[in-house]
């Protein structure tokens, strides 16, 4: 069973990041000493008093219920405000997440978070205020590990895998030989367009795709079919970010990181892709931009390589048609039904 590293003081206070470090797209700040439900209730209750702003949660359906685990979604006002600047398509970079989950026989309860460091490397690459962008992302960081610090229990500081350099970030367009499934796309090609309407029709639009998702029939793990809104955050008067979740994408994405772990897998605990489970919510932006009001959604293979590589090439040959269901289910919800 992967083995969480020691309490640290340190680990409430991030170092600079170095170039030639490796940094995981998650990284491991907490290990609970209360239950499961216990350790949410006490980061719920610590964020209505943090200057972080709780936009949402979910709860993931683990197969079989064989654990649990919680994410909630949140943003720093002082990371937003420093990232003001950059095109609107680089919200996805400010929506922070934490999740709170339950592995290994004992069941214990293990807090982390997807790396806001390792996305500002990705998103903010080609920006002139990269410097600046990274360092704000390490303070919203600290922020993520200030928060869950109000948990009984103690600081941790691991990075987990997929890790990668710096320079692999800030070129992101896929690992290795899979690289061609994501037709060599940077973040900001992955953003694939679903439909646009005029900027003056913004609200407007935001309001049309909520009720297009909210109107969907929920769908199962078998098949990726309605979509349910974790949060709708409006993240500037230019860019909404709305999270989505359903059975189908919860699935599939504990099953591709559980599937080839098996040292990592127990008895009671036989899924540990829960640890991968601040991928989601998936992402679905609304920005106005050039006279337009867009819709995009990620390629979901581009998506999938960043935050599950680690499970292997072979994982990624079984499950090849999952990224393409996911992408077109969404876009069919999305779209006008005269598109």
């Amino acid at each position: 069973m992967r083995k969480f590293g020691l309490a640290v003081l340190a680990a409430l206070f991030a170092l600079p990041v170095l170039a030639d470090d490796k940094i995981g797209i998650f990284e491991t700040i907490y290990q609970s000493s209360v239950s499961f439900d216990e350790t949410a209730a006490a980061i719920e209750a610590a964020a209505a008093g943090s200057a972080l702003q709780l936009h949402g949660s979910l709860d993931v359906r683990v197969p079989d219920d064989a654990q649990q685990a919680k994410v909630f979604v949140l943003t720093s006002p002082d990371y937003i405000e420093a990232a003001r600047a950059e095109v609107p398509r680089t919200i996805s970079a400010q929506v922070l997440r934490v999740a709170v989950f339950t592995w290994g026989d004992e069941q214990k309860t293990v807090i982390n978070m997807a790396n806001p460091v390792a996305h500002a490397m990705v998103y903010y690459a080609d920006s002139p205020n990269y410097d600046e962008l990274v360092a704000a992302a390490g303070a919203a960081a600290d922020e993520l590990r200030q928060l869950v610090s109000a948990v009984p229990g103690e600081a941790v500081s691991e990075q987990l895998e997929p890790i990668r350099k710096e320079k692999h970030y800030n070129k992101y367009k896929g690992d290795g030989p899979a690289r061609m499934m994501t037709k060599f796309r940077t973040w900001d090609k992955s953003q694939l367009l679903i439909e646009e309407d005029t900027a003056d029709n913004f609200d407007a639009v935001v309001e049309r795709v909520v009720a297009r998702l909210e109107a969907g029939e929920i769908a199962d793990e078998t098949f990726p079919y309605g979509w349910e809104i974790v949060t709708k955050i409006p993240v500037r008067d230019d860019a909404v970010y709305i999270g989505l979740t359903n059975p189908y994408i919860e699935n599939r994405m504990v099953h591709i990181n559980s599937s080839f772990r098996g040292d990592d897998k127990t008895d009671k605990a036989p899924y540990p892709g829960v640890d991968h489970v601040t991928a989601l919510p998936t992402d679905l932006l609304i920005v106005r931009e050039a006279g337009k009001t867009r819709v995009f959604q990620y390629g979901q293979m581009w998506r999938m390589q960043l935050y599950f590589w680690d499970s292997g090439y072979r994982a990624f040959t079984a499950n090849v048609n999952v990224p393409s269901k996911i992408f077109n289910s969404i876009e069919e919800a999305v779209k006008s039904p005269e598109d």
